[in-house]
């Protein structure tokens, strides 16, 4: 298969020839005395279809020869194109060619535009004239802009004055030319044209030129965290310091207050009842959560109103739409639009989950298909089909046992008629145990081995639900004897919390309450506590090991100080934590949602049916809730414009009752990006650059056009966050190295990285407390003095966790 194209456009022809020659002048020639010749540069036709794409519909015409010709017309960029092509005939045998077509002219005149510009920038413009003629090609380039929407000139105001440029080529040729400019305040779009004429040949571009403001919109954000009974007052520093400040512009001040955030826990339940796979674990948590649901609906007259307000209102979107006027990015742009959509559709619709008819209709719907996946020996399979799998009938098990804990009137029944077999597991588990291994002294004593395991803990916890239901049999004595000893000796051998707090609560159900209070003081002396965050274990991280899972881990925490030591402080403390990861992130899973709720309702649904709201002052003006959410006592108050002042810094906030609450206060404003701040003293470093400062006469670094530069961001986060974004503006003069988006993982983190335009953008899904370094690539381009921009980021779920940096002058000096 041969292939031809033949290419025609007005990049190719110089339709312009002859018109612009002035009477009197010959185009091309060479004089000898280094004058060039007057050049008439007006009316020169301009390429501006500049489309990196060049898009047609096929039209293919066969020769006798067998060659197929292709007809069809260019953009008229001057430049090297890439052909692909893919043919099959009628007995689908296919064919793949490829090939390149350049669009070029005799003179060429090819601007090296910069993406955009910003307010205040120098920048030197150069356009790049080649001559790929026969003949020598002496003539002038020029450089003119215009306003975008009115065609107006705005020479004058760029200060573009230099006028022509003169160039004198060879064949084959080229030169760089160049124009100063100095990007006022005021404009937003520009168009460029640069033109160029040797006489007889001749060529021009234009193009769109967008114009960035140099103030740029900044969002500081302070967290208001109380506990209480309890006042508390915080220095919105920044704000304060906004008095001494000319050159900020005030765009709003917006305070938010969740004052009974154990409505999250509720509002977590339609993601159990809704959970679409019909596996025996994630059939019992839809059990589980309209079980729940229905207790909870029953235990209070308030509570019921709640939901009754809830129903048919857009009172409970996701986090990530009630907050999307705070953000740096627009929802839309962000790779978990789709995720939080579905959050907000599943979460409007909670009122009507909770109706009491359809809760008693789908929790004997969901207990009977659960029936129906036991097997004859009382086990469930994972997925219907399968074979019998004793964790996961332990596991439902252990939360048929959790939901009368709870007081939720269920049938445990299903979960009786597996206590048997469970207890024959736990046998062979023990006869497993104490067989003697392969060159073991005759008088060794098996017993002595440490056998102990998170599996064997979550059976004794498991089972201590049901010891009055059905008692060990006598068969199985022994085996548990065995287990519970070693329980009592070797738990400090578990590598899990989970496992060690399974089996203090267990120890204190089967009579050894001894043990069970050491655990737990071995517990809390390995916590750590903040008045923020609340108590919590910084080793209980993520793991692909089930028992190390930290929200799960975190729930049987709770269960076990509230249960074993009645340590109620420390059950607040250890609440405050695992709602705040629901603050920054959503729970994993089926069983990490049901085990979180499962802890945070555990002392009854009483902190539920409070309605008291946090105070809120911002200096002397008490924040009236105009509108409150139902349930979480959310409200927000906005201030725009000349309402906001420094004064308002002075915020009190003060809880009436027990529990934890949680708000943050917004402040938006305009400032020249040359004058914004980092919010901490180690923001991005341009390592390469520290040696040439003091060569721009103070406050700039200097570099050359060519050089690389090497963006380093350094993130700090002291608290494990999801769904991040980083926003990393750039200088106008400056360009990526790597333009294609795509996923990245550096130095133990994962994330998606879009290079766009004016920033380059970075989407983590997930960032671990600890520091991160992120780094890429850009080039010089242009030379000038301008800023490279400011970095900021922002958890997207709660926007009150942001920062930002401050922004680097860069003067780019001239090669000699």
């Amino acid at each position: 298969m041969a292939f031809d194209a033949s290419v025609a456009g007005e990049g190719e022809q110089d339709k312009s020839a002859g018109r612009l020659v002035p009477e009197g002048s010959a185009g091309g020639d060479d004089r000898g005395d280094g004058r060039v010749p007057p050049v008439n540069l007006d009316g020169i036709s301009v390429r501006t279809n500049l489309n990196e794409t060049a898009f047609f519909f096929p039209h293919l015409t066969a020769g006798d020869d067998g060659v197929v010709r292709i007809e069809f017309t260019m953009p008229e960029a001057l430049t090297r194109w890439n052909f692909l092509g893919f043919a099959h005939d009628q007995q689908l045998r296919g064919g793949l060619l490829s090939d390149s077509v350049v669009t070029a002219k005799e003179l060429m005149v090819q601007p090296n535009a910069p993406r955009f510009l910003r307010e205040g920038d120098v920048i030197e413009f150069t356009v790049k004239v080649t001559n790929q003629s026969p003949t020598r090609q002496t003539g002038a380039a020029g450089l003119a802009f215009f306003d975008a929407r009115t065609g107006d000139s705005r020479d004058t105001e760029l200060e573009n004055n230099a006028g022509q440029r003169p160039f004198d080529l060879a064949a084959g040729q080229s030169t760089a030319l160049a124009w100063r400019i100095r990007v006022p305040d005021g404009i937003d779009l520009l168009t460029y044209r640069a033109v160029g004429s040797s006489g007889r040949l001749s060529d021009g571009e234009e193009g769109f030129l967008p114009v960035l403001p140099r103030k740029i919109l900044i969002t500081e954000s302070l967290p208001l965290p109380i506990r209480g009974p309890h006042t508390a007052k915080f220095d919105f520093q920044r704000l304060a310091a906004s008095a001494d400040s000319a050159s900020i512009r005030h765009q709003s001040l917006t305070v938010q207050m969740a004052s009974n955030p154990s409505w999250y826990a509720v509002m977590s339940l339609p993601y159990l009842m809704e959970f679409p796979h019909a596996g025996s674990e994630q059939i019992f948590n839809r059990l589980y959560a309209n079980s729940l649901a229905r207790h909870i609906a029953n235990s209070d007259p308030k509570i019921e109103r709640v939901f009754a307000q809830w129903r048919g209102t857009e009172a409970v979107d996701s986090p990530l739409v009630q907050n999307q006027d705070l953000w740096t990015v627009l929802l839309e742009e962000t790779p978990w639009v789709r995720q939080a959509e579905s959050e907000s559709q599943s979460r409007r619709q909670v009122g009507n989950l909770f109706d009491a008819n359809r809760l008693d209709e789908e929790t004997s719907r969901v207990l009977q298909q659960l029936v129906t996946q036991q097997l004859d020996d009382g086990r469930w399979p994972w997925f219907p089909g399968g074979r019998a799998d004793d964790f996961i009938t332990l596991y439902i098990t252990t939360g048929f046992g959790r939901l009368r804990h709870l007081g939720v009137p269920i049938d445990v029944a299903p979960a009786v008629r597996a206590l048997a077999r469970l207890d024959t597991w736990m046998a062979d588990q023990h006869r497993l145990a104490i067989k003697p291994l392969a060159g073991e002294k005759e008088n060794a004593k098996p017993q002595d081995r440490v056998h102990l395991n998170p599996t064997i803990a979550l059976y004794l916890y498991a089972r201590s639900f049901f010891l009055r239901d059905l008692p060990i049999a006598p068969e199985h004595a022994e085996a548990l004897r065995y287990w519970l000893e070693q329980s009592q000796r070797d738990w400090v051998k578990l590598d899990s919390l989970q496992a060690q707090a399974h089996l203090a609560i267990a120890l204190k159900r089967w009579d050894d309450p001894e043990t069970a209070a050491r655990i737990i003081v071995s517990l809390k002396e390995r916590a750590a506590n903040d008045p923020e965050t609340g108590m919590h274990w910084p080793v209980a991280r993520d793991s692909f090991r089930w028992h190390r899972a930290p929200i799960e881990t975190q729930a049987i925490l709770i269960e076990a100080f509230d249960e074993v030591a009645g340590d109620t402080e420390s059950v607040d403390a250890c609440k405050v934590w695992l709602l705040k990861q629901k603050q920054t992130q959503n729970w994993k899973s089926t069983k990490a949602t049901a085990d979180a709720v499962y802890a945070l309702l555990l002392r009854g649904t009483g902190s539920l049916a409070s309605d008291r709201l946090v105070e809120v002052t911002l200096g002397d003006s008490v924040v009236r809730a105009e509108s409150v959410e139902a349930g979480t006592g959310f409200y927000q108050r906005r201030f725009v414009g000349g309402e906001v002042i420094a004064d308002l810094a002075r915020i009190t906030v003060k809880k009436l009752d027990e529990g934890v609450a949680w708000g943050s206060v917004h402040w938006q404003y305009f400032e020249d990006i040359d004058r914004v701040t980092a919010h901490t003293d180690t923001g991005p470093v341009l390592e390469p650059l520290a040696g040439r400062a003091a060569e721009s006469g103070g406050g700039g670094a200097v570099v050359r056009v060519g050089d690389e530069l090497v963006v380093r961001l350094i993130v700090r986060v002291d608290r494990d966050m999801e769904y991040v974004h980083l926003r990393d503006h750039r200088g106008s003069g400056t360009e990526p190295v790597n333009v294609l988006s795509g996923h990245h993982y550096q130095d133990g983190l994962g994330y998606y990285q879009s290079t766009r335009d004016t920033a380059s953008h970075f989407f983590i899904d997930q960032l671990r407390a600890g520091t991160y370094v992120l780094e890429y690539s850009t080039r010089v381009q242009l030379r000038g003095d301008y800023q490279t921009g400011v970095a900021n980021i922002q958890c997207l779920y709660a926007p009150e966790f942001g920062s930002h940096s401050e922004s680097i002058r860069l003067v780019v000096a001239s090669d000699d």
